[in-house]
């Protein structure tokens, strides 16, 4: 992908996700085929924050199966998809999980 601003990235909400937003550090869903610069720009343009580093890893697909009358079960397999950890600047932040009184 060659324009940032085209790249999607989702904020993906989980526990640890929310102990790590203490630390700086956002997990996002992001594209299998994003680069890190490219993550990193389009937080950047889209939070307007300064990214200090990206870490990503590919979350691998459950295998699922399921249960059919009198025939042998179906197997299948969820896709496989991206998480990348963003690290901030220590004056930035995201208002992800920020809860208002």
């Amino acid at each position: 992908m060659s324009n940032p601003l085209q790249l999607t990235i989702v904020p993906h909400l989980s526990e640890q996700g929310y102990s790590l937003s203490k630390d700086k550090v956002y997990v996002f869903k992001v594209p299998m085929t994003s680069t890190k610069q490219e993550i990193a720009k389009a937080v950047s343009k889209q939070y307007d924050v300064k990214v200090s580093t990206v870490n990503t890893t590919i979350v691998k697909g459950k295998k699922k199966s399921s249960s059919r009358k009198r025939k042998q079960p179906l197997q299948g397999q969820r896709a496989n998809w991206k998480k990348a950890y963003v690290s901030l600047d220590k004056d930035d932040s995201i208002s992800m999980y920020e809860v208002e009184d």
